[in-house]
């Protein structure tokens, strides 16, 4: 028989909740819900895991939305995931000075050896605010640890059985247009980091992908890459004349029609295999209707599989 996921409320006691946490600060915020689950030791020491969680923190913040963060960290003497949730009506100051303060700190420490269940309660966790936009406005003005089982045991607040596309995509994505220029395609590649991008229509429909690859492929035709000799190009001739005309060349005339897209339901198992089979660094995530979801990376797949 399938084992059913578990719910929030089998997750959480009245214990691990406080609804009046008297930290300021991100460090004894984190120290007080550490407090909070003591009493579920279990083998984990409470300084280790500060340590930890701290560690964490400064590498990847977790406030992954105003006034809500999620310090979390993996455990190997931990043999059973632990919750903690906390609410400072005054707010605490988790570091992130272009983010208001935290009102809402939820911990999640999980066994090191199971980086699917971190994952899985993540997901969980980031479906109920995802579900309920007001969710850190009504659990900030909530007084009493039943109040708050109440809000996270609601029906559809599950945590997964099975990590999808959706869960690890980045929908927060730059887009290019076909109509624009190869020019306006560089400078979002520059400030954006991304090294391939999706290319849309007019109606959002997505066309085609362009990648800085593509980029220098257009610089170097084939031919140029047979010849033994390129000190005929030492001053990067081909690259000038990319440049000269990139602002008139469309990136409709240079972007790639086949490239590899997944359903936003496909198990996230799916990507590993089908990032080291077509040997690619970046997979696009559609919806229902085929249309652009977000994206998945290689380096983010495995920055949420192995040390996020």
């Amino acid at each position: 028989m399938t084992k059913q996921p578990p719910r929030w409320h089998n997750l959480l006691c009245d214990r691990q909740i406080s609804c009046h946490l008297t930290a300021t600060d991100r460090d004894g915020a984190v120290h007080e819900l550490l407090k909070l689950l003591e009493p579920e030791r279990n083998g984990f020491d409470v300084e280790t895991a500060f340590q930890a969680v701290i560690a964490r923190e400064e590498v990847f913040p977790t406030v992954i939305a105003p006034g809500l963060a999620v310090p979390h960290a993996r455990l190997p003497e931990l043999d059973r995931p632990l919750l903690a949730v906390g609410i400072a009506a005054a707010g605490i100051d988790f570091q992130q000075p272009d983010m208001p303060p935290v009102r809402v700190a939820m911990l999640i420490l999980t066994p090191g050896d199971d980086p699917g269940l971190h994952l899985q309660l993540l997901a969980g966790l980031t479906a109920v605010f995802k579900e309920t936009p007001d969710a850190v406005e009504r659990l900030a003005r909530m007084r009493l640890p039943d109040e708050v089982r109440a809000f996270l045991a609601g029906g559809r607040h599950l945590v997964p059985d099975f990590l999808t596309a959706r869960d690890l995509m980045d929908c927060k994505i730059p887009v290019l247009r076909e109509e624009d220029s190869v020019q306006s395609a560089i400078h979002t590649f520059a400030v954006s980091g991304f090294g391939e991008l999706p290319v849309l229509d007019r109606e959002d429909d997505l066309r085609g992908v362009l990648s800085i690859a593509d980029l220098l492929q257009l610089s170097l035709p084939e031919h140029l890459l047979w010849m033994e000799d390129l000190s005929p190009f030492y001053r990067f001739q081909p690259f000038s004349d990319m440049l000269r005309n990139a602002g008139e060349t469309k990136i409709a005339d240079v972007m790639r029609e086949e490239y590899l897209k997944v359903p936003e339901r496909m198990p996230a198992i799916q990507l590993a295999k089908l990032f080291l089979v077509n040997k690619v660094l970046q997979i696009i995530v559609v919806d229902d209707r085929d249309r652009l979801a977000g994206v998945v990376t290689m380096r983010d797949f495995c920055a949420k599989l192995f040390w996020e």
